[in-house]
């Protein structure tokens, strides 16, 4: 029966959908208090139930797991938060290091302070991911999160004669910083975010010898040649813009299981000059898998957009597929955590098709001439050596 707020003539009845949307945020915020106040392990489902004034199977109608309602108490929370003011004139990426780094320490309580919303505030995963999938997930993702600052540091050189790749600065970064917040929980008091804020931005000095190889050819499975119109879905979101992403323009749609995020470098490092590329996350559990993805990437692109404008990242966008529509218009009927597929569209029309482990590689260089295929091994082979 629907439920009735008010008296007399100002009752007001309740559709099923507004009781719905009253009972999540009522369990949202019992259990941020709970989760704040015991953290992730010794939270309980009955106590965070007591606290909304409801049913433990209310809190599990909405929520599948005590892991699914922690991440989603702090997307809620990230997401709700100011995102600061807009970045400041391009940078070095020395400068650009620390202000990010400033940005990302925020959360961080000073040397003998506690974090006011607790393990909360510190985007705390202590105890979430206790089984191997959860763990191979979030590496995936924090290759993911690297390729993306390291785009955005790449804008920052002025107009090198020979490209700068800094995956391996930014996944050196962000361990530190990772660090820094994973201290400031099992050991409170120890360090100095500043410290850590300056030293992030001298990191950007070493030279680490960083540089991309594509896939060995041999085994990657080539890309079907095809001339399918394309529907693209409309009113998916860029994550890194926060604008609506045009799936019809020219370019490469690279869909990635949440096991296989690491694959989108392949995508941006082999795409074609001028033409978008789009990285599509997918994942066959949207609950908490899912969640995990968006937890750390909304997390990650808020420091990132109070750095850098969103032109540093050019052509290259981030759709998180929660609902497969992305995934379905190319075809994906089952995506799932291991899906890796690719399509290139051209002139409103799918041009290449490509699964199977190198999928962005290969749909993105079908068709190339046989020159520029045998400049593109020769450019392999001295990456490759330059790394011995």
């Amino acid at each position: 029966m629907p439920e009735v707020l008010g008296k007399g003539a100002a009752m007001v009845r309740l559709t099923r959908a507004q009781q719905q949307v009253r009972t999540r945020t009522s369990v949202l915020a019992a259990a941020r208090e709970e989760f704040t106040e015991h953290g992730y392990a010794l939270a309980k489902v009955d106590r965070i139930a007591e606290r909304a004034e409801l049913t433990r199977g209310a809190v599990y109608s909405n929520f599948p797991s005590k892991r699914a309602l922690y991440l989603a108490v702090l997307i809620d929370m990230i997401e709700d938060a100011a995102t600061g003011g807009p970045p400041e004139a391009p940078m070095s990426p020395a400068d650009a290091l620390g202000v990010f780094a400033r940005s990302w320490l925020e959360r961080l309580p000073l040397v003998g302070d506690t974090a006011s919303g607790g393990r909360l505030q510190l985007r705390s995963l202590v105890g979430l991911l206790d089984d191997g999938h959860g763990r191979a997930v979030l590496a995936q993702v924090a290759r993911l999160e690297a390729l993306l600052l390291a785009l955005a540091l790449e804008s920052c050189a002025l107009a090198p004669r020979v490209p700068t790749r800094r995956v391996r600065l930014a996944e050196l970064v962000l361990t530190l910083l990772d660090g820094s917040g994973h201290l400031a929980e099992t050991a409170p008091g120890f360090g100095d975010p500043f410290d850590v804020a300056r030293a992030c931005g001298h990191l950007a000095a070493l030279d680490l010898a960083d540089t991309w190889a594509p896939p060995h050819l041999p085994h990657v499975a080539p890309a079907r040649p095809c001339e399918d119109v394309w529907d693209p879905p409309a009113g998916l979101a860029d994550r890194l813009s926060g604008d609506r992403v045009d799936l019809g323009a020219d370019g490469l749609i690279a869909v990635l299981g949440a096991g296989r995020l690491a694959a989108a470098e392949e995508a941006v490092r082999s795409a074609r000059p001028g033409e978008q590329v789009t990285v599509v996350a997918v994942t066959s559990d949207p609950a908490e898998t899912g969640r995990l993805v968006r937890l750390r990437i909304t997390d990650l692109t808020g420091c990132l957009r109070r750095v850098f404008a969103p032109e540093v990242w050019r052509r290259v966008r981030l759709v998180l597929d929660e609902e497969g529509l992305a995934a379905s218009a190319i075809g994906l009927t089952d995506p799932h955590d291991e899906t890796e597929a690719a399509v290139r569209v051209q002139d409103g029309r799918i041009v290449a098709r490509a699964d199977g482990r190198g999928a962005a590689h290969a749909a993105s260089t079908a068709g190339a001439s046989s020159g520029a295929r045998s400049k593109g091994a020769q450019a392999s082979g001295e990456q490759s050596r330059g790394r011995t």
